[in-house]
């Protein structure tokens, strides 16, 4: 039987976390090449340090004189991104760190897997198992922990940007405990927030007085009450941040990229890989089902999971999880996504409008529970098919 009374906790970073420094970094080449042609080929990792930037991996245009031109390029794009950011530090500034760009072709062998058949027989670039997830205890039909988490940190990055809070630092970590009452959010038992400030002088509860009014405007009415507990900058002063600090690697935030351990990952990655690699396409299908399961009013929450070969374009197998909640069985929700979109790789790529430049934008504060975008960014979180599932069945 499941638990409907209980406490559960998850974790975001904000966008100058030094891992999130390089998913941005990875994400920007991507759309870089994508905006140079719809079908590139992307695998870019980055690291960051103490005044240096490395990146590398795979890369492909079918232009081969303009493949030479945008590898100039990465110097720039780097450096636009740590500007973006906020980093400015004696051993972290974005016009003085050292970048190193390895990127290269990408390797034949990889390339023929999905490149040998065409059109909708095109094969999955890798094999892998994606998970997707959705539940309806907000309204962004995700868990409420990661999702107000992410919350907590835009917020302050806003104001930070914005001139508002001029003290406060590009890195940042928030953390929050929710209560649960018969399986519903219903408040908040502990708030940790570790930000970096660029005032040496403020104290942990200069801080705490600073942040506390942006995170109850983001938190639901009542959450916060005397009995929550306050974790503000635990260790003291918090000065020296980003990739000075710790170093940073692509990919290492997957379960703050997703729905933080709330549900299952499969493991892969997204920044920094095209369309094509479905660890990103094919995770972004999963939610965009399992979403529009619970908008269709199917379930209550529900995971999809899909699984691939590479240079098989047809999923392995696709597993429906409505935890009781459903209205129907399982195993027909399972027959009823498979009727109502295309899951090769070309064809979540058509549906969902992925070959596009979309990708920076979703390197912090989560890959699900944003706003669909005019351009078709963040498409995966439209709620569209819920008509043809509830039809379908």
């Amino acid at each position: 039987m499941s638990r409907s009374n209980y406490t559960f906790t998850s974790e975001s970073v904000s966008e100058g976390h030094p891992d999130k420094v390089c998913d941005r970094i990875s994400d920007a080449v991507l759309d870089a090449f994508l905006a140079e042609e719809p079908e590139a080929r992307v695998a870019c990792e980055t690291f960051a340090t103490t005044n240096r930037v490395v990146i590398g991996g795979e890369v492909g245009l079918s232009d081969q004189e303009k493949l030479h031109d945008y590898m100039g390029r990465i110097d720039d794009i780097a450096r636009a991104c740590i500007k973006d950011i906020g980093y400015e530090q004696d051993k972290f500034h974005w016009n003085t760190c050292e970048i190193t760009n390895l990127l290269h072709e990408q390797s034949a062998h990889i390339a023929q897997g999905v490149d040998a058949a065409a059109d909708k027989d095109e094969g999955a670039g890798d094999q892998g198992i994606m998970f997707g997830y959705a539940t309806n205890e907000t309204p962004a039909l995700m868990p409420a922990p990661i999702q107000y988490a992410h919350a907590i940190l835009r917020r302050l990055a806003e104001v930070r940007k914005d001139g508002t809070e001029p003290a406060l630092g590009p890195d940042a970590k928030s953390q929050l405990s929710v209560i649960y009452r018969d399986g519903k959010p219903v408040g908040v038992s502990s708030v940790v927030l570790s930000t970096q400030h660029l005032d040496e002088s403020l104290t942990s509860e200069d801080i705490r007085a600073m942040v506390a009014p942006y995170i109850n405007e983001v938190l639901p009415d009542g959450w916060l009450t005397d009995a929550t507990e306050w974790h503000v900058n635990p260790t003291g002063k918090f000065v020296i941040g980003g990739p000075d600090g710790d170093a940073g690697l692509t990919g290492r935030k997957i379960i703050v990229d997703t729905y933080g351990g709330a549900a299952p990952h499969g493991g892969g990655a997204f920044s920094g890989k095209d369309p094509t690699k479905v660890d990103r396409s094919a995770a972004y299908a999963a939610r965009y089902l399992a979403k529009n399961v619970v908008a269709a009013g199917l379930a209550d929450k529900c995971t999809i999971q899909l699984s691939y070969a590479i240079g098989v374009s047809k999923p392995l197998s696709i597993y429906c999880d409505t935890f009781g909640t459903g209205e129907v069985a399982d195993a027909a929700i399972e027959a009823a996504v498979a009727r109502a979109m295309d899951l090769t790789p070309r064809g979540i790529r058509e549906h969902l409008q992925l070959n596009k430049p979309v990708y920076q934008r979703t390197a912090a504060y989560g890959h699900f529970g944003r706003a669909p975008d005019a351009d078709g960014g963040f498409s995966w979180e439209r709620t569209d098919l819920a008509d043809a599932l509830r039809a379908g069945l």
